[in-house]
């Protein structure tokens, strides 16, 4: 017992020890942005809440944990999967329409008006706070290095889980961005990593800025957030609105299926393209994570005229298998006569009205 109890305690102080010294896990939000926090009317006893009732665990099973730590059922691709290389000049070439590149899971790079915004710009290998805590992306390397990546005017982030918010990201990409819209709480992170608070703005639920003629409008999402053993939902989680004079566009961010959809697509829509979480759900967590089948309604609820699947075809967060996602989201689709786009990672999307990214290219 004595033996056990030791280890127990070694672990534990591992554990804590890492924690505390590793820059990932971020930091606790102070001065003024705890106070716009504590005001916030989405944060109730000392955490954030969802605008409806929301259960992280809507059925936890015991049998399912060891299936976490196993490939098998074609959780992961077999082979490698076709992506679009890109180079510096496909980037000094801008384009005369939004144009949107899909860089695997949420990561989104979207040319808007003359600005060059990334949004949830995970890059790293591992969506987790240690190589040796998750699963390595399905693909060996991106499609252009960070390098190569040009300036950025605007990174927006939805929340601060791993696969959203990447420690290692940010900082290989700081020097590029001009300007950082996140979530209530998530300046805090940033400002430990080094970037200067004047660049960062936080926002909570329907407030909005506009840089350059691009509006930005954090909306709602219902998921939850948290990076450490102790700080869940300290900080929010949002989906994001890019509106200018020429172009509506909309990211979901994570989300459970709720009402707040329809209350942006009848508040901010319809919409020009969305993108949308689809990917890492679950019976388990079903109110936090959307079915294949949600996300479709979903996009008729925000009235997208052209719908991009994201959360999924680059990491194994989840049980199903890797293609599900947009096998089941392709059905629905074309069931409901919804446009889908699917392009390849690296594959543009231009939103010039004519033929955009369909093929079927995991099959």
């Amino acid at each position: 017992m004595i033996g056990i109890l030791s280890v127990v305690g070694v672990i534990t102080l591992v554990g804590v020890t890492f924690i505390n010294v590793s820059p990932q896990f971020g930091a606790g939000a102070k001065d003024l942005s705890l106070e716009r926090i504590r005001k916030s009317s989405n944060f109730l006893n000392g955490t954030f809440i969802n605008s409806e009732k929301t259960v992280q665990n809507t059925g936890f099973k015991w049998s399912t944990i060891p299936k976490f730590f196993t490939d098998g059922n074609n959780k992961k691709p077999s082979k490698d999967l076709p992506m679009q290389k890109l180079t510096k000049s496909y980037f000094e070439n801008k384009p005369q329409k939004p144009r949107i590149t899909w860089f695997g899971h949420s990561a989104t790079f979207v040319e808007l008006e003359g600005l060059n915004i990334f949004i949830d710009p995970m890059l790293g290998d591992v969506p987790a706070p240690h190589p040796l805590l998750g699963s390595k992306r399905f693909q060996k390397e991106l499609p252009i290095s960070i390098d190569s990546l040009p300036k950025i005017d605007v990174v927006l982030i939805s929340h601060d889980h791993y696969d959203h918010l990447d420690y290692g990201s940010i900082i290989k990409l700081k020097e590029k961005v001009t300007k950082f819209y996140v979530p209530l709480g998530i300046k805090a992170h940033l400002i430990s990593w080094g970037i200067s608070k004047e660049k960062i703005t936080e926002f909570d639920w329907w407030e909005n800025v506009n840089y350059q003629g691009v509006e930005f409008i954090s909306t709602p999402a219902r998921h939850f957030s948290g990076r450490g053993i102790t700080n869940r939902n300290s900080t929010l989680w949002c989906s994001w609105v890019l509106k200018s004079e020429n172009s509506n566009i909309f990211f979901s961010g994570d989300s459970g299926y709720g009402k707040h959809f329809k209350e942006i697509g009848s508040t901010y829509g319809p919409f020009d393209f969305a993108m949308l979480e689809c990917g890492q759900y679950n019976e388990q967590w079903s109110q936090i994570h959307m079915t294949p089948e949600e996300t479709i309604q979903a996009s008729i609820d925000v009235k997208s005229m052209l719908t991009m699947p994201i959360h999924w075809g680059s990491f194994k967060l989840a049980l199903h298998s890797w293609d599900d996602p947009i096998i089941r989201a392709s059905k629905k689709a074309e069931e409901l006569n919804i446009k889908l786009t699917t392009p390849k990672v690296g594959e543009a999307i231009v939103l010039d009205g004519s033929n955009f990214p369909s093929e079927k290219w995991w099959k």
